[in-house]
């Protein structure tokens, strides 16, 4: 889309429930109660951008007045999907400000994901108090559990109604995000008031115009560890290759990213780029050639790289995901079997495979501080009577966005940005066939 296609296309507004009539508690004389920020889309963001074009978002942050009286209101919280570093920071930040600052009536936690809503599964909600969530921060993983699959959105509603929940909290990816917004159009269709407000979540940081997820910087970090883990590995031992899977269902970030963060990585396999193993631009070829040059080689395989390569299977998982083949093990054999009879390179091959590890450890500093914004801002926009949205950061300014945007598509990266152009350069592997496109065809 060009630039005129893409602003008649995208509608930036946020819905609201109501005029806002009752004086915030907050003590602040800073407000963002008209605040919008024009900001850049581009290709990063999202992919139909052809051209970077500027969007006014509205700012995110406390204002003057509330459409909800915070003495007379309840929270809930849930989250969903796979473990992601930082969640326990999201539900103490709501949970603190709810109480020490609005001074709201009560705040629940929904075990187990969705199906804590659903009556036949028998789960018992949460209160959550400061007391309770004191020293979540301190560990990974989430106290409320989670779980993966589709819920009736009008079960769902039903039990908020019964529950007298006033704003619902919904932390997940891109699934958990659809899901939102199937259970805001219920609340709608029904002319309930109850804001229902998403916190993106996805370790691969896949979401539709979220520039970085909260958890990616950690994973990025483990990541990391377990690179330079490969890499002594690897230099143990003559002709030593080290393999390691990272996430990454469709998109390559955490693969390219600690590609960019550890030197040592001389081969990074992503999604978007299809490589081939055999031939003129293979990677078989290409690591003989490594380790005849350097003794030693380091593979970093996103889970959905290579996929093209292996036998497809028609089974999904519970969040209706395609099952994958497991990328690291056919690329293990696929190099014993390469080089089975080479008279001079006997590879010695290590396989790593961090991915729990990397979910289920706590939030870095960073992420911390990412978490606590991201969990206060949400609980302002809810106060305020915005619903139907969630909140992230954009260039570094924090801004709301409706569902209906992040929900359209899954993020990818961009094969012919400077960003994938770095990773080709650091690793050294842009001879390697299909690491860009061919633009001449």
């Amino acid at each position: 889309m060009n630039k005129e296609q893409l602003k008649q296309s995208i509608d930036t507004s946020i819905p609201v429930l109501g005029p806002r009539k009752i004086e915030s508690p907050l003590p602040l004389s800073v407000w963002e109660d008209h605040m919008h920020y024009p900001l850049v889309v581009d290709q990063s963001l999202y992919a139909e951008a052809e051209e970077p074009t500027t969007l006014e978002f509205e700012a995110a942050g406390p204002r003057r007045h509330l459409y909800f009286d915070p003495l007379r209101t309840k929270a809930a919280v849930v989250t969903c999907g796979g473990l992601c570093p930082g969640l326990n920071d999201v539900i103490r930040a709501i949970v603190m400000e709810a109480y020490h600052h609005y001074h709201m009536a009560g705040v629940l936690g929904i075990p187990f994901g969705l199906e804590g809503f659903i009556p036949k599964y028998g789960h018992r909600y949460i209160e959550l108090t400061p007391d309770k969530v004191r020293d979540i921060h301190l560990f990974g993983g989430t106290v409320l559990g989670s779980s993966r699959g589709p819920q009736d959105p009008g079960e769902i509603v039903d039990t908020l109604e019964r529950s007298n929940v006033n704003m619902l909290f919904i932390i997940g990816g891109d699934g958990t995000m659809k899901a939102g917004r199937a259970i805001f159009e219920e609340v709608t269709r029904r002319n309930l008031k109850i804001a229902i407000i998403g916190i993106p979540k996805t370790i691969d940081n896949d979401i539709c115009f979220i520039q970085e997820s909260f958890g990616f910087q950690t994973a990025v970090a483990k990541a990391a560890e377990a690179i330079e883990c490969a890499h002594t590995e690897a230099l143990g031992c003559p002709f030593g290759v080290g393999i390691v899977k990272l996430m990454g269902r469709e998109s390559g970030f955490i693969a390219a990213r600690a590609a960019l963060a550890m030197k040592e990585v001389n081969f990074v396999l992503i999604p978007e780029a299809q490589f081939t193993l055999d031939g003129e631009g293979g990677l078989l070829p290409a690591l003989r050639e490594r380790l005849e040059n350097r003794g030693h080689a380091v593979i970093v395989v996103a889970e959905g790289a290579g996929q093209h390569l292996l036998s497809r299977t028609t089974a999904h998982d519970a969040s209706g995901n395609r099952v994958l083949g497991d990328i690291g093990a056919f690329l293990k054999d696929a190099i014993k079997n390469y080089f089975k009879d080479d008279p001079v390179v006997h590879p010695s091959i290590k396989y790593i495979d961090p991915s729990y590890i990397i979910r289920s450890v706590p939030a870095t500093a960073g992420d911390k501080v990412y978490c606590g914004f991201l969990g206060q801002y949400a609980l302002h926009a809810a106060m305020a009577g915005r619903t139907g949205m969630v909140v992230a950061q954009l260039q570094g300014r924090y801004v709301h966005l409706p569902l209906e945007l992040v929900t359209k598509e899954r993020r990818h990266i961009n094969i012919l940005s400077d960003f994938w152009r770095a990773v080709l350069e650091s690793t050294g592997q842009g001879c390697l066939k299909g690491m860009q496109p061919d633009l001449g065809k």
